[in-house]
């Protein structure tokens, strides 16, 4: 997660720089702005291990993602059991999280998708919508952890991604996204967290998935706490 960070804070400078030095009419400098850039951009990765099977930390995601170069973290205590939480993270709309639709709108481009999770509507739960988008329910554990997942790269001749996709072996040049919501009892509340895992299976896919999601980071980590929040209001209203 510091190298998703560390990698979106370099494009960004890099950006900034790139931009004041344009406003000023400086080209060495905007050379060097674009420079730190790409720097950024392509970043070297690493891979991530999920503890053990059998570890008091493990998880229904770590079942279907062990492994992963990209990923982040988001938690919220929410002063509500974990029946009211569980079915609250089942529940909640795409026009409960704030700014979720303006910021969509901005990643898909402005352009006028199919329903999906990038463009989704105000009348059915965001999770569902985001299945018949092409995501598909991998575990449904209540009240503890909903894991979903999709392919965020797909190579030639992949059709759909289903629950078989994450069992048996990967065609080359894939990368899949796998994101967890898991509610653990805390005190008289619990304790939610949302986790997103990429793993890419070539050195190909990796690089144009990092640079994608060193882009939209900031975006996507701002998403995920607003969801928790949205999680929250509905949970605690």
């Amino acid at each position: 997660m510091v190298v998703n960070m560390l990698g979106s804070a370099i494009v960004y400078s890099g950006l900034a720089v790139a931009v004041t030095a344009a406003v000023l009419r400086k080209p060495r400098i905007i050379a060097a702005g674009v420079a730190v850039t790409a720097i950024g951009l392509f970043l070297p990765t690493r891979d991530s291990h999920a503890p053990a099977p059998g570890d008091a930390a493990a998880s229904r995601l770590d079942e279907f993602a062990p492994a992963w170069q990209f990923n982040e973290v988001h938690e919220l205590y929410i002063d509500a059991p974990p029946e009211r939480v569980f079915a609250a993270i089942r529940e909640v709309r795409a026009d409960e999280i704030f700014a979720f639709r303006a910021l969509t709108w901005l990643r898909r481009g402005g352009r006028d998708l199919p329903q999906n999770i990038l463009n989704a509507g105000g009348n059915q739960p965001l999770l569902d919508v985001a299945v018949c988008g092409g995501f598909v329910y991998l575990a449904v554990d209540a009240p503890r952890e909903v894991v979903v997942g999709t392919a965020v790269i797909k190579p030639r001749g992949f059709r759909e991604t289903t629950i078989d996709t994450y069992r048996q072996p990967l065609p080359r040049g894939i990368a899949l996204g796998t994101m967890n919501f898991r509610v653990i009892p805390e005190g008289t509340g619990s304790r939610v967290t949302t986790e997103t895992r990429v793993f890419a299976n070539s050195s190909r896919a990796r690089r144009r998935f990092a640079a994608y999601w060193r882009i939209i980071y900031p975006g996507s980590a701002f998403i995920r706490l607003m969801w928790l929040r949205a999680i929250e209001r509905r949970a605690t209203g």
